[in-house]
């Protein structure tokens, strides 16, 4: 981990100044909340939105219903998150073990290192995916790390290039109190962070919230990089 360890309080509030509150998850129910978690891997929010909505016009998000429901048609509904008939197995391996489990309220009743545990032992679930179920459907304060976190994070030399998901969970949840909505609330801000200017090329540093935090170094790059472009271009 990288010594340039921010106040990660601070950046909180330096990313509600200039985006106000995000109002994640967007889903009405927790069975929506587990699917839409697992069909946003490797793929855009906007794909899974087309992909709930088609499911939702094929009998709605029922795991019962999942898990009968002829794979081709499952495939066919979530064609548009890419990947679907891998996604279409892990969906139905994920209810079928949701329902063996006794549903989600009796889940809901184990630990969250537990419950934690039993999620990564499933099919296709990864500790990003787990910890997206554990934070929006079991209300835990579960830190989740994403591609858009890991970037700014290395970026601004909050972690080294080679530090991962856990030791980039750990910098978050040593640095920030134990509180769900927080995590919500952050997670959602550094998505739109990600989105908006920290892209993996062309980032737009210059007009981003977060220029103050970046190294000195890594700022004059970027806007010397982006002076030359406008005096080429």
């Amino acid at each position: 981990m990288s010594s340039s360890t921010p106040n990660l309080e601070a950046v909180l509030q330096t990313l509600l100044a200039a985006f106000g509150p995000q109002h994640w998850w967007p889903a009405e129910s927790r069975e929506e909340m587990i699917i839409g978690a697992l069909l946003t891997q490797n793929t855009a929010w906007k794909n899974v939105e087309k992909g709930l909505a088609r499911l939702r016009r094929q009998g709605g998000f029922d795991f019962e219903h999942l898990r009968q429901l002829p794979r081709k048609k499952l495939e066919e509904a979530i064609r548009p998150c890419g990947y679907f008939r891998q996604k279409s197995q892990r969906l139905q391996k994920l209810a079928a073990a949701i329902l063996n489990a006794g549903g989600l309220d009796e889940l809901a009743r184990r630990p969250t290192a537990k419950l934690r545990q039993w999620l990564l032992g499933l099919y296709g679930i990864g500790p990003e995916t787990a910890d997206s179920i554990l934070l929006y459907t079991f209300g835990r304060p579960v830190f989740v790390i994403d591609a858009y976190t890991l970037r700014i994070a290395r970026r601004h030399d909050w972690l080294g290039e080679k530090d991962g998901y856990d030791t980039a969970q750990q910098l978050f949840t040593r640095g920030l109190p134990s509180d769900t909505r927080l995590f919500n609330e952050y997670h959602a801000l550094l998505v739109r962070i990600g989105k908006d200017f920290c892209r993996p090329r062309q980032p737009d540093c210059q007009t981003c919230p977060l220029a103050g935090y970046l190294p000195d170094q890594i700022f004059k790059a970027t806007t010397d990089k982006d002076a030359t472009k406008n005096e080429t271009g």
